[in-house]
């Protein structure tokens, strides 16, 4: 645990909402500082090109991000042929190779561009969606260019804005304390945004989070779709009231047909589902007639079979991405992890923006706590932890977890001790087992997942 979050853990509650909302004034300055305005109205015009227009302007993009790679990431320098840097400078992109999840973990330095001196570099830690932790390197303008990709293609499209009151749940261990009789919030007055605990999130509970929205005049919902689903069923078994909400934005698992009815049904509101990556590889948002959009301008998106051949539309294939948010550290033809499909049907919105008819795979497990509390993004814990090369949640019982990991480096007593108290601190007193393990096992995507629950939820 960081330094900062174990004096957070500390405080008391007071002492926990100003530091939320010290947070928020960082935040704030970071993804809506000097230029912001400048790269919302970009997205804004560009919202209604062509598909020519659009092309275009991707080749304009990846020649230019091609070059540098070539020339001025250590990475791509070294591990390039010849023939794939002369690929590179021309702008062929399908020439060059797949990028894995393992160069990046191993030294994501090496991927930073070494003719770039950022006055301010953040460094942005996630698990990712398989549980194998990538480093992310940014600069201030990078970190605005994706908020204002944001506020234009999914608060936008969604009618709403990040100015507005909002309400999150996120993998933030927002209530440290993981006997909290409550609340389970911490408010964000700078941005006026509610910052939801994932981890306590039960039918009992349910009437709190309800409060929270209310005391707070919370307009729009965003986060983790699992848990606003898991929220939406409590609030419907309990016959809560919820404020008058403007829309639910979910990100990081897949949507069912049954989440979104549910939480239509409690929310009273649309919902949209958004898909991207913490690397900012991809993205893509939903508009109002819930076709699930790529936006051209932020990246270019492949979905591609075993033998790195286009996938023909409706043909279920790899997502391979290249973003062109972050030109700092930039991921080329990076394998996402995610397995989608094209939709052949152009959409009736008028937008001329690539359209994906299902992305497979990201919904994970719900671990369920003693007391009967139901989370998700539970790999969490493996954040920050240089230790292990990939992790595998397993809830075998109510109170028993094992923790599979693949080591790296010196994993050791300490390491294990550290994924313990994470977890207990989520779950509470809960007998947690971690064993090491050569490999996780993959699925035929190439993928494993981060969390396999056991233990099934009481309907």
């Amino acid at each position: 645990m960081a330094l900062a979050d174990r004096i957070y853990a500390h405080l008391p509650h007071g002492g926990q909402q100003l530091a939320a909302s010290a947070f928020g004034v960082y935040r704030h300055w970071l993804r809506s500082g000097p230029g912001y305005g400048r790269l919302v109205q970009g997205y804004r015009d560009r919202d209604g090109w062509s598909a020519e227009r659009f092309a275009a302007y991707q080749a304009g993009m990846l020649g230019r991000l091609l070059a540098a790679a070539a020339d001025h990431v250590p990475y791509y320098r070294a591990a390039w042929s010849a023939a794939e840097k002369r690929a590179a400078q021309a702008g062929r992109l399908a020439e060059l190779p797949l990028l894995d999840k393992d160069p990046i973990r191993a030294r994501p330095g090496d991927f930073a561009r070494d003719d770039l001196r950022p006055l301010l570099r953040y460094r942005f830690l996630t698990s990712g969606s398989t549980g194998t932790p990538v480093t992310t390197l940014w600069t201030a303008r990078e970190a605005r260019d994706a908020r204002a990709l944001r506020e234009v293609r999914s608060a936008g499209w969604a009618g709403v804005s990040f100015r507005d009151a909002r309400a999150t749940f996120s993998g933030r261990l927002v209530v440290p304390d993981t006997h909290s009789r409550g609340p389970f919030h911490r408010f964000n007055r700078v941005e006026n945004q509610v910052y939801f605990s994932a981890f306590h999130l039960s039918r009992d509970n349910a009437h709190q989070y309800v409060a929270a929205l209310w005391r707070h005049n919370t307009r729009w919902l965003t986060g983790y779709a699992v848990s606003w689903a898991l929220l939406a069923r409590y609030i419907l078994e309990r016959g809560l009231e919820v404020p008058p909400l403007a829309a639910v934005i979910t990100t990081s698992e897949k949507v069912t047909p049954q989440m979104r009815a549910a939480m239509e049904a409690a929310y009273r509101c649309p919902v949209f589902e958004e898909y991207g990556t913490v690397e900012n590889a991809v993205f893509a948002s939903e508009c109002t007639h819930h076709r699930l959009h790529v936006s051209p301008d932020a990246g270019v998106v492949e979905i591609l079979r075993p033998d790195g051949s286009a996938c023909d539309p409706g043909e279920a294939g790899e997502v391979v991405a290249t973003g062109f948010v972050r030109q700092y550290q930039p991921f080329i033809r990076y394998r996402v992890g995610d397995v989608a499909a094209w939709d052949p049907a152009p959409c009736t919105c008028g937008r001329h923006m690539p359209v994906l008819k299902e992305v497979i795979g990201r919904i994970e497990d719900v671990v369920i706590g003693p007391d009967g509390r139901e989370m998700v993004r539970f790999h969490g814990i493996f954040v920050g932890q240089d230790h292990v090369a990939e992790g595998q949640i397993v809830q075998e019982a109510l109170d028993r977890i094992r923790v599979k990991v693949v080591p790296a480096g010196a994993f050791g007593d300490a390491d294990v001790a550290d994924i313990g108290q994470r977890i207990r601190q989520r779950l509470g007193d809960v007998e947690v087992l971690v064993e090491t393990v050569e490999t996780i096992p993959r699925s035929a995507s190439g993928k494993f997942k981060a969390v396999v629950s056991m233990v099934k939820p009481v309907a």
